[in-house]
């Protein structure tokens, strides 16, 4: 029997990319300098690297799904394919789906797409929503200061695991952590 994989769940807007409100243009889309060498510190780790991402402005009809998916394309091939997969809630805060972070649709489906080994598995993001959904699932969660991060910090009723200025330091975090359990 194969054994479970670990995972890192990644926000999206604010965490892997730079925050643009309802991005829906390609030409909007923009990496932190970090972004490429977290990524590859993670994959090399044996991390599948699973987005997680709210996106109501399909919901609000602010931008197509297609527009979305040609973001998606594009991190992608940024990221020299190396993102396992993109799961996004397209609902409004306000329908009640099962799929918006903090529910548990989106790793649900992972979950059901990959044999995730949730116990050895992190939830990276910006916002309190993030920290929110990675408690929901039981994972270990991070908080980066970037995109909405560092106003995040200042109303969080629970800790997440490591508070991190940005993604690559999250990483290191992470794979420090990493190794003090395996040794």
């Amino acid at each position: 029997m194969t054994p479970k994989k670990k995972a890192i769940f990644l926000d999206r807007d604010g965490t892997l990319i730079e925050e643009v409100n309802f991005l829906s243009r390609l030409e909007d889309l923009r990496f932190f300098d970090y972004t490429n060498e977290a990524i590859r510190l993670l994959k090399e780790s044996g991390f599948l690297i699973i987005v997680v991402t709210n996106q109501s402005g399909i919901g609000r009809e602010i931008f197509a799904e297609s527009a979305m998916h040609d973001i998606h394309e594009k991190i992608q091939s940024d990221l020299n394919k190396n993102l396992d997969a993109f799961y996004f809630c397209p609902h409004l805060p306000t329908d009640g789906c099962a799929c918006r972070k903090p529910n548990l649709g989106m790793i649900e489906a992972a979950c059901a797409n990959f044999d995730i080994d949730l116990e050895n598995s992190w939830m990276i993001g910006d916002k309190a929503i993030d920290v929110e959904t990675g408690f929901n699932a039981g994972i270990k969660t991070a908080l980066v200061l970037t995109g909405y991060g560092k106003k995040t910090v200042e109303t969080l009723e629970r800790k997440p695991d490591l508070i991190a200025e940005n993604l690559l330091e999250a990483v290191k975090l992470i794979m420090n952590y990493e190794l003090q359990i395996t040794n």
